[in-house]
């Protein structure tokens, strides 16, 4: 997705590298899956570079939009990955099941925390969904706080058809969203959902028209951060809690958010 061009803030690509990256607007940071030939297909490295965003995240960012160039935003796991191990490339799923199940827990450990921080993030986090986003990309989506979708947009749950399963927080974000028997359904039969399912059913919640799209976020990320960062960071834990928690713990939860906002609007007034 290009960058807006009427912005008035300074825009600089601050990173490049392994299939990311990194422009930073000012108050928003705006990362791109740039892999369009392979349909920003994802490997370890991408999760590395992923995982890379938290440093580019200072006091002054309230968003962070997450994108992906050409025809789909990600078409899942580089089938490369799936294969046997090569010279070109030695880490497959194959080669490190090979080497136990230590070095397997600590492969997908390092890949789930690349996905985790987006949701646990302090700003506001959205996926910008065009094509397909299948597997590790729908499960990426899934990361972000909210989802935008184009028209064309399709999501799937390949993983079991491979014989595995979603590993990366999807299987929490998705049933989150849409319940357990919809998730169920929607991973074991491995079908596509539409756009206007997607809304539908909860899994985004924005839609976006094929025509200036570039206005299209900037007022959607204006209207999501007109609140504090603080008030933002604080709305985030409490909904996340919220999911967790029985009404007289979220009580609390919000009771003790309110104190510590009510504080620093406090020492802001002196």
């Amino acid at each position: 997705m290009p960058t807006s061009s009427n912005s008035p803030e300074p825009v600089t690509t601050v990173f490049e590298s392994d299939g990311v990256r990194v422009v930073d607007r000012g108050a928003r940071i705006d990362v791109v899956l740039c892999t369009p030939d392979n349909r920003n297909a994802q490997t370890p490295r991408t999760w590395a570079a992923l995982a890379n965003v938290q440093q580019f995240v200072t006091s002054h960012t309230r968003a962070i939009v997450l994108s992906g160039e050409g025809v789909s935003f990600s078409a899942g796991l580089d089938r490369s990955m799936l294969g046997a191990p090569t010279p070109e490339n030695p880490q497959t799923l194959a080669s490190i099941g090979m080497s136990g199940e230590t070095s397997l827990g600590e492969f997908i450990r390092d890949g789930q925390s690349a996905f985790r921080w987006w949701r646990e993030s302090e700003v506001v986090t959205i996926a910008v969904v065009q094509g397909h986003a299948i597997g590790a990309g729908f499960q990426l989506a899934l990361a972000c706080d909210l989802v935008a979708v184009m028209p064309d947009a399709s999501f799937a749950m390949r993983e079991p058809r491979l014989g595995l399963i979603p590993d990366l927080g999807g299987t929490h974000a998705l049933v989150s969203a849409v319940g357990y028997s919809r998730a169920l359904e929607i991973c074991a039969s491995g079908r596509a959902v539409e756009a206007p399912e997607a809304l539908s059913l909860g899994i985004a919640q924005f839609e976006l028209k094929p025509k200036r799209i570039d206005d299209q976020v900037d007022e959607m990320v204006a209207a999501l951060t007109a609140p504090s960062r603080g008030v933002l960071a604080e709305l985030k834990g409490l909904l996340r809690a919220a999911a967790q928690s029985d009404t007289g713990q979220q009580l609390i939860n919000e009771r003790e958010a309110q104190i510590r906002r009510i504080s620093a609007l406090m020492r802001e007034a002196h």
